[in-house]
């Protein structure tokens, strides 16, 4: 695997740290700020509002510039966007600086993915993403429990200040060790409209479709992660980094499991983690209010949801494969919707009195809706091969035809 692959996750840990790191620090927020957990729990959402809009927009935008130089420019932007939360004096203020964060993210997260699978091989694709997305399971076992050690003994707003160190570390690696690419001229040149023709394609919008539900069903439940384990199994505050970080260590074995099977097994990836992570919910919402159960399946939870991640990551890239910029936007938008419809749906739930345990119920229905996504596209591919091959005998029939102004090119016995 190259090295600037391996930059490029190590890059998405500062940016995966600044998204989740709000799961361990609502409760700390939420009071300094005058708002309720739910009101916090809308700053992951608006991260993820930032990821939807920002990634299509910044994929296009930036399209024919080099894309070096819009990593490092991206890099920039999403350090001062932590500086201005850190410094943020008001609600109103954080939730911008969220916003703008996630503009530079998610443009970071398209172009990104873009460069990593453009160097490797189309059969190490699941392999590169897993590099990127265990960028995102690192900061889910040492960014995010950091992030709430922070909260609760310096003040959340050092969390983003400790954010903001680590986009500078992130911006000098991908300056000094990602190789400098020309943007493309004449024919090859990219051209927006005909990488919007993926959006033709059926088998784009079910893999949008999968990752957003997939998405959905985590965040919804992981959002309210801290407060389920405090007013519901009973833990105590300072157990929560602990928690999280068992998360992110479930997060970093599905990672790996999942790079290693999903380029040789896309569907069956992604039906055993999605059935996996909908087993887990459930489980999860019956066993709430024990805490030693409620902390295994935390783990488990991790390890079930991101097995699927390469898998839904390289499957975008294989069904759009001639616009490779706007696969990954599309990816990480696609991410992004579910991670701002989970915590939504979440604070719906808790809004209207049904508790905790109801949350991780909703997110087990997500689930299962992203099994049945998975099946029609499953059944779509199956089609779409038996149609390939039921022509290929037909192009085979005609090559003696096509062969047969040239009769001296067939050698005679």
């Amino acid at each position: 695997m190259p090295v600037a692959v391996y930059v490029l996750g190590l890059s998405v840990f500062a940016l995966g740290t600044s998204e989740f790191m709000l799961s361990g620090l609502l409760q700390p927020l939420a009071r300094d700020m005058g708002v309720s957990i739910p009101q916090a729990g809308l700053l992951v959402s608006a991260f993820a509002i930032g990821m939807v809009v920002g990634a299509p927009l910044l994929a296009a935008a930036t399209l024919r510039l080099p894309r070096r130089t819009t990593l490092i420019a991206l890099l920039g932007v999403f350090g001062l966007g932590q500086v201005a939360g850190a410094l943020a004096p008001t609600y109103a203020v954080l939730f911008a600086s969220r916003v703008v964060s996630a503009l530079a993210c998610a443009g970071f997260w398209a172009v990104g993915a873009a460069v990593a699978v453009s160097l490797v091989p189309p059969t190490s694709r699941a392999r590169a993403m897993a590099v990127m997305v265990g960028g995102l399971s690192i900061a889910n076992i040492a960014g995010v429990p950091a992030g709430a050690l922070l909260g609760q003994h310096a003040g959340w707003r050092a969390a983003f200040w400790a954010v903001a160190a680590l986009s500078v570390l992130g911006l000098v690696g991908v300056a000094a060790l990602v190789p400098r690419t020309e943007v493309p001229t004449g024919e090859d040149r990219p051209r927006l409209r005909a990488e919007l023709r993926i959006y033709r394609d059926p088998q784009v919008w079910l893999a949008l479709a999968t990752t957003a539900l997939n998405a959905a069903a985590v965040f919804s439940l992981f959002s309210y992660l801290a407060p389920l384990l405090t007013d519901v199994a009973g833990l105590a505050e300072s157990w929560v980094p602990t928690v999280l970080a068992l998360f992110g260590v479930g997060a970093l074995i599905g990672t790996a499991l999942g790079g290693r099977i999903a380029d040789a097994r896309p569907f069956g990836t992604m039906y055993g983690g999605i059935a996996a992570t909908a087993a887990v919910l459930a489980l999860l919402a019956l066993a709430a209010r024990h805490a030693v159960p409620a902390v295994g399946l935390s783990l488990l939870l991790g390890v079930a949801a991101f097995t699927t991640a390469p898998a839904l990551n390289a499957r975008m890239f294989n069904v759009a494969g001639a616009a490779p910029t706007l696969a990954g936007a599309t990816t990480t938008s696609a991410f992004n919707i579910g991670n701002t419809l989970g915590p939504w749906l979440g604070g719906l739930v808790i809004g209207a009195g049904w508790g905790y345990p109801a949350v991780a119920w909703t997110s087990a229905a997500l689930a299962a809706a992203a099994i049945g996504t998975t099946a029609l596209a499953s059944r779509l591919h199956r089609r779409t091969e038996a149609a390939t091959t039921s022509q290929a005998p037909t192009a085979t029939s005609q090559a003696p035809a096509a062969a047969s102004p040239a009769p001296a090119a067939v050698p005679v016995r």
